[in-house]
Formats: C-alpha cells, structure tokens, sequence
C-alpha cells in the first residue's frame, strides 16, 4: 500500500555501476536496496544509454512506488557526460511513466551535498574542515558555525598515489610513510586552510578504522550520531605509520570484501597528510556521504521533485 504521508520519501542514487535505494520514514530508513545495472560500462560501447539498464531503473522505481510516491531520482558519475538531448529523453519518459525525472549532480554539488550531511547538525565553535576524497580528486571544505567559509580542490587522489607506490597495496608495504606522504605533500602545493577539527567523509573511513585495529575514542567535540568517534593527530601519526608494517593480506583476508583495501593506505597517507596541512588537532571519520545531506535537505524542502 502506498503511503501518502510527506514525511516517507525515497532516494534511488544512480552510479556507474550500482544503483542504491533507501526510503525513509520520518529520517529512517525502512527499505534499502542495491542493484547492480552497468550503466557505465554498458554505455561506452555506443555512447548511449542501454534500454535494459533503463527497464532495470524502472523495475526499482515500481519496487518503490508500493512505499511512497515521493521519489527523487539522483544520477551522479555517468550521467553527467551523456547529451542535454538524450537525458530529455530520458525524463520525458520517466515522466510519462511515474512522474519522475533523473536530476544530475554535477562533482561540485555532490561535495557540497556530503559537507551539508557532515555540519548541519552538529554545534562547535571554531572551524571544522570536511575531507572528500576518491579515486582522482579531493575536495576540502571548511565550515564555520555551519557556513562555508573556504573550499579547496585538488586534483589527484588514490589512484595516483598507488600508481606512485605500487606496494602500498601489497601485503607489507616497500615504502616509507616519509617518501609516499612527501609526494602527496608535493601534488597538495599551497594550502593556507586552518582548522581544528577534520571530518573525513566521502567513503566508509571507519571500515579502515576498525579492520586496522585503531582505537578510537568517543567524540568529546560534538554530539552527532554519525560522528560518534575521534583520535588526536598524535595517536593518528602512530596507528598511520604502523599501517604499512601491518599485514594487509590478514586484514582482506578477515573482511568480504577485500578489494577494497587496495586504495586504503594511500587514502590513509593522503589523510595524514591533509590533516597535518590544515593544522587539525582532531580527526573524526565517518562514513557520511551525499546522501547524508539530501535526506536532510528533502526532510527540510529545499529540494523538490
């Protein structure tokens, strides 16, 4: 039975590869879903869109009209490169069909969006920065009492320090903490951002956090049920040095997905590095995401359908 009440909402997220669903009652979510439809690969053999990956979107969207008809439709990576003409065509179906339309989120505003679900709930006095880091790129944003105060971007990420430091992914890495974080350090270039506090978002850093074995403490800075724990730069230095003399095979070995890890210790060095850079005292890692900030920008209307 569908539920007309405004306050259950859904989000689908289409991704190159993964298409995530959650809908929310009143800020919590009562389904979740993931659907893996290859629009990414699918699309680089004739620069179009495939109509059975769309077919796949509508059966999720179908799935989630026995919920809710308050659905919104974000398309990120892919989507941005496809034609003004061809996601026409797109949404004028959706539209015809549901009602619905595919809102693109440009590189800047899924940054935006992430920070948004890092600081609108929390309450500090002082500047906090907001780390966003993938594959290519890093975004910094600095907040204060809730209000972007400085951003940064940077254009390298993961991928090109483990294309630098091969063995970052092996077992025991052959490099020094000293060598990669000063390459890193190289790329960053000019950084005159400060900051007490850094919050890493983007990605699930406490996976890292808690397979690595770091201890960390409860977050004494804030309250805010996604930002529960921290550690000191200090304490961080030692568990991030360490992390490339600890066995790394052991590490995939005990988790279900283990090629995540292949990028976990340059994320950690490129992280060091930053927090180092802004002056940071405290790090809290998160696995916030854009998500994270539309659920509240949708909840408060300041995102229609």
């Amino acid at each position: 039975m569908i539920n007309l009440n405004n306050s259950v909402f859904a989000i689908i997220e289409i991704g190159s590869s993964n298409t995530k669903t959650h809908v929310y009652d009143n800020g919590k979510v009562i389904y979740n879903g993931v659907m893996t439809i290859e629009f990414k690969k699918n699309y680089a053999i004739d620069k179009k869109i495939v109509k059975d990956d769309l077919n796949k979107l509508y059966e999720i969207i179908e799935e989630v009209l026995e919920y809710t008809k308050n659905i919104y439709i974000f398309g990120c990576s892919i989507f941005r490169l496809i034609s003004d003409d061809e996601l026409k065509e797109i949404n004028d179906t959706l539209s015809e069909k549901y009602g619905l339309k595919i809102r693109v989120v440009s590189q800047e505003e899924e940054a935006l969006y992430t920070a948004y679900g890092c600081y609108n709930d929390i309450e500090y006095n002082g500047n906090i920065g907001i780390f966003i880091g993938g594959g290519g790129s890093v975004e910094l944003i600095v907040v204060n009492n809730k209000e972007i105060v400085e951003k940064k971007y940077l254009n390298f990420g993961v991928v090109d320090i483990t294309n630098k430091f091969e063995t970052l992914k092996d077992d025991i890495a052959k490099c020094s903490f000293e060598e990669v974080t000063s390459y890193i350090d190289s790329l960053i270039g000019d950084l005159e951002i400060k900051c007490d506090v850094l919050i890493l978002a983007g990605g699930d850093h406490p996976f890292w956090y808690n397979s690595a074995h770091y201890i960390l403490k409860e977050n004494i800075l804030y309250n805010n049920d996604k930002q529960k724990y921290m550690l000191g730069i200090r304490t961080s230095d030692k568990y991030d040095r360490d992390c490339l003399k600890i066995s790394l095979d052991e590490i995939k070995n005990n988790s279900n997905n283990p090629l995540w890890f292949n990028g976990a210790r340059a994320m950690k060095m490129l992280t060091n590095v930053i927090a180092h850079r802004v002056h940071a005292k405290y790090i809290v890692p998160t696995n916030i995401n854009m998500e994270d900030g539309l659920v509240d920008k949708i909840a408060n209307k300041e995102i229609g359908q």
